[in-house]
């Protein structure tokens, strides 16, 4: 199980990237783990030295019968305090943006791929897809080749 961001890919280089654990309730890693997460929206903050997923949207397990859950609410991420300080000089020093760009089952606990990225201009979006677009060419005509 591996749900990507690609709307991070898309808008930003990402030049560095960590793996962080995640604060859960039980009935969340249900529906992470059934596929049911939208990263597209979501940002990663860090406030009082603690590291927050803001905006992540989990809808609530089918079965869960609980009342007054917010399926965007913050979650805290887990990293070293060493992580935290490198993230903060990094954050400051350049025009840089934390997001979030997967999220994986890893020894069966939930894990977050977080990327230290940097906003593309509109023309190396451009770029990029047609580099793809390219590249999909070529592979098909390697394939009917074959």
């Amino acid at each position: 199980m591996r749900i990507v961001n690609r709307q991070a890919w898309h808008n930003y280089h990402i030049l560095e990237s960590l793996e962080a654990g995640i604060q859960l309730y039980g009935f969340e890693v249900k529906s992470i783990r059934a596929g049911r997460i939208d990263l597209s929206q979501a940002s990663v903050r860090i406030l009082n030295n603690q590291v927050y997923l803001i905006n992540a949207n989990i809808p609530r397990y089918q079965n869960y019968s609980g009342q007054g859950y917010e399926p965007t609410r913050s979650r805290r991420l887990l990293l070293h305090k060493t992580q935290i300080q490198s993230l903060i000089g990094k954050l400051s020093a350049k025009n840089m943006m934390l997001l979030p760009v997967a999220m994986y089952d890893k020894n069966n606990l939930i894990k977050i791929q977080l990327g230290l990225g940097k906003s593309k201009k509109e023309f190396d979006k451009r770029k990029a897809l047609k580099e793809k677009d390219h590249q999909r060419r070529i592979e098909q005509e390697l394939r009917g080749k074959e």
